[in-house]
This record gives structure tokens, sequence and C-alpha cells, in this order.
């Protein structure tokens, strides 16, 4: 066998510019499918990066009816809902999939929000736990958290976000300041901000209208302290840190059964649902792969024209080297060892074509992220599989010039000129 590679070395190289054009086919089409799988595995990251935000892998489980977040502000309570237990925190902490989780209330459009003169319109309001902050990537800017007699005497204290804070003291230090939320009057104790900030990438109207939100501030306050200016007994929701990306469904799923266990609503419609933006993540790559995959198509058909240039070349060299083929066969060459000869030259004939264009595909897919701003990935499984498959191409289209290499009569062989 490496008799045979060395041979078919010595063969490609004695005809250099010949080889090159067989070989320009594979090149192309090799670098072609490498290129666009790049494309379609650095989109499917960016989707999932931008849907799921920095990497904390946390997935609300809120309580829904139907597909929509069920509103106690105007829907009221709901029957045989009931608050989440300490039991159920526990059973949902002991999951392998949990890294971490916490209770919490939520209003989506708060009003009545004032810091003097100033009002905050639209913000988010919660009522969080002390693990809260934590489990959903938070740390402290200024300030302190909530600590445990805040919780044990329902103290009125609240934290910001940057947004609320400079929305509602326009530069001005907002702690141990006093706003009003629903004329009650809450002191600030902190500014809380992302541990990793991120910013969706937009290439795209469709792409704005996709990630793009309206964030006007988030408020928080202790959940033992909610019922002051909202509901006694209001059913919470849960949010859950996963221990990894791919088992964000997984937790929310297993969390949302925990919580409906003691669901005794008899409408069936209201209960825990997980907010799962890794399935929507995997929604849009699939409408994304599903496009490309077209192109892949595409891109495939310069490996078939490669191959047949290929299976050209080879019935060429075969007519070239008949006097060779009749003077090895008149010596003693069996059929099979003629044939795998003239397999193994085809193979590294469109190997190495493989290998340059896995070169040249890693090279055009970071040309074509620099010119049109789309994200890349480089797939090594991609690369391997590519030059595998060219070497395939070359066995397969190889046949044929080796079968009648292999069967030339010797005789006519030495005669031929």
């Amino acid at each position: 066998m490496l008799e045979n590679i060395r041979l078919s070395f010595q063969g490609i190289w004695s005809h250099k510019m010949r080889s090159f054009l067989t070989m320009l086919g594979i090149i192309i089409g090799i670098a072609s499918i490498i290129s666009i799988v790049s494309t379609i595995k650095g989109t499917q990251e960016q989707i999932k990066k931008n849907l799921i935000g920095a990497g904390n892998n946390t997935v609300a489980v809120p309580l829904k009816q139907g597909e929509s977040e069920y509103e106690t502000e105007y829907m009221g309570l709901p029957q045989g809902i009931s608050t989440v237990t300490d039991e159920q925190m526990e059973d949902i902490r002991s999951l392998d999939e949990v890294k971490a989780a916490s209770r919490y209330l939520s209003r989506n459009y708060a009003d009545s929000v004032y810091y003097q003169n100033t009002s905050l319109d639209g913000a988010k309001v919660f009522g969080i736990e002390s693990d809260y902050l934590s489990t959903c990537g938070y740390q402290i800017k200024k300030g302190r958290n909530f600590v445990p007699y805040d919780t044990s005497i329902s103290n009125k204290v609240v934290m910001l976000d940057d947004v609320a804070a400079q929305s509602l003291f326009q530069g001005e230090d907002p702690i141990g300041k006093t706003i009003e939320i629903k004329a009650e009057p809450f002191t600030v104790v902190g500014i809380v901000e992302k541990k990793e900030q991120f910013e969706p990438v937009i290439n795209s109207m469709e792409d704005y209208y996709t990630y793009s939100s309206s964030d006007t501030g988030s408020l928080f306050m202790p959940i033992a302290t909610w019922p002051v200016v909202y509901y006694y007994d209001e059913p919470q929701n849960v949010v859950v840190m996963a221990a990894d990306t791919e088992q964000m469904s997984s937790a929310g799923k297993k969390t949302a059964d925990i919580l409906n266990a003691n669901v005794t609503n008899s409408d069936g419609d209201i209960k825990y649902k997980a907010t799962d933006t890794l399935e929507t993540a995997k929604n849009l790559q699939a409408l994304s792969e599903s496009t490309n995959m077209q192109l892949l198509w595409i891109a495939s058909i310069s490996l078939l024209v490669g191959g047949i240039g290929v299976m050209n070349i080879m019935l060429v060299s075969v007519t070239e080297r008949t006097s060779e083929i009749g003077l090895k066969k008149a010596i003693g060459a069996r059929k099979r060892k003629i044939m795998v000869q003239f397999l193994t030259e085809a193979a590294v004939l469109t190997s190495i074509g493989g290998i340059l264009g896995a070169v040249s595909g890693v090279i055009l897919s970071q040309v074509i992220s620099k010119v049109s701003q789309t994200p890349t990935a480089v797939s090594v499984p991609a690369i391997i599989g590519s030059v595998a498959f060219s070497m395939v191409i070359g066995i397969i289209f190889g046949l044929l010039p080796s079968y009648k290499a292999a069967n030339l009569n010797p005789i006519d062989a030495l005669r031929y000129e």
C-alpha cells in the first residue's frame, strides 16, 4: 500500500498542472460545503446566544393561562393554585438538571412609581427571595442585597437596576432615598446589574423585531413585602438555573411538573409552564438550517463534477500507461494489484483536493464573515468528513478506470504504442 501511495504522488507530481485542474472541482466543492456549514453553525450559535443571552442558563417557570402568563392584577387570584411550598423548592433544587432555583412574583407594567415628581411608568416590579439575584445572574453594583431581617418584618425596601435608577433619579445617588410604589414609601438599599452584559447581534429588521425589547427598568422588593402593595397569598413563579445550556428544556419541564402536582384548579388551562428559550432557539435554528441546506445541495453538485473529472483523467492515465500495465501483467501482477494501484492514485488525488478544499473553505468562511458581517463557526467534524468524503469520491469514480486497467489483455497492452 505504501508503494502504491508513493507511485500515486510520483504520478501526480509528474503531471502537476493536469492534476491540479482535475482536483479543482473537488477543491471548489469542498470549500463551498465547508464555508456553508461554517455559516450554518455560526448562525445557529448566534441564534442560541441571542435568545439565551450571556449564558446564565436561566429558565422561568411562571403560572400561565394557555400560552400567556397569568396576570393576577387583572384576573384576580386563581382558584386552586396555592403558593409554592418550601418542600417543592427542595424537590426542584434536588433535580440533577438544576443548579439553583428561586421563587419570585412580578408585574410587567408597574404604575404609580414615583420619586418626588418623577414617575416611572412601564417598569417591571419583582418580589424576590435573596437568592434570586445569583440565580438570574445579577450582582450588587452599589448598596446591599436583602437580608433576613427585611423578610422577617416585611421591610419596605427596594433595589433598582441601572435603567430604573437613571430614569427616576437622573444621576442622583439613589441609595437611602425614598420612592413611592402605589403610595407606599420604599427605601432604596441597592443598585443591581447583570454580571455579564449581553447585546444580541442585529443583522436585519427581522432580527431587530425578534430580539429587541423596550427595557424601562426593573424594581425588586422582598417577596414577603409584596402583599403591602399587591395581593396576599399570590401564587409565585419559579426561576431555575440549569446545570448547562442543553439541560434548560429538561430543567424547565421537570420544575413545571413539580409545581403542577399541587395545582387543583378545575380549569386545566391554568398551570405552570416553562418559558423554553432553548426550544425557541432550536426552532429558529431549524428554519435557518432548512434554508441553508438548499445551498449545501447546490454546492454538492460541484463534487459530482469533480468526481467526473477524476474519472476522465484516470481513464486518460490508463491509456497513457497501457504498456506499463502490460509489462506488469507479463511478469505476474494480478488484476487485484493493478486495480488497487489505480484506485489508490484516484483516492490520493481527491484526498489532496479535499485537504486543499478544506483549507480554502475555512479561509472563505472567514472572508464571508468579514464581508457580510455573518457569524461563522468552523466545524471540525465537517472538515474531517469532507476530506474523508473526497477520498470516497476518488474510490467511486476511480472504479471504472481501475477495472479497465485491471482487465487489459497483457499481449495487446505490450503491443500498444
